[in-house]
């Protein structure tokens, strides 16, 4: 995974740890479109009583925009990355794999009776 990404995950990995939040909350602020470092003004509620709680106000913003009050697959950030990491290395073999795919088919073509359809072109030729 590219070093951005990951920046951008830890600043949510920070957030969970900070704020107090699940894993569930911290996929809903992200469904949310929330900025992890913007969390803390959020849940100023000690100081600042007519606030709610970020976690109750997180569910309350979910349940508002989405009409349900968790996500149906909750995954944790570290699930998402070691995932996005397969992923990535999947996509990576194939890439990899298709250049040798492409000059086997390709030395198939060259070598005479391996390949019948360039055999009835050159002989059509003649």
């Amino acid at each position: 995974m590219t070093k951005k990404a990951n920046e951008k995950l830890q600043a949510w990995i920070d957030a969970r740890k900070r704020h107090g939040l699940s894993h569930a909350q911290v996929q809903m602020a992200r469904e949310l479109g929330m900025n992890p470092k913007k969390l803390g003004k959020l849940d100023n509620h000690h100081q600042e009583p007519w606030k709610m709680p970020l976690c109750e106000y997180i569910q309350h913003l979910y349940f508002k925009r989405f009409g349900r009050e968790y996500p149906d697959v909750v995954e944790s950030i570290e699930e998402k990355v070691r995932r996005d990491e397969e992923k990535q290395a999947l996509r990576r073999e194939a890439k990899l794999q298709r250049p040798q795919a492409e000059t086997a088919e390709s030395k198939r073509s060259d070598v005479p009776g391996l390949n019948p359809a360039a055999d009835s072109k050159q002989t059509l030729g003649r």
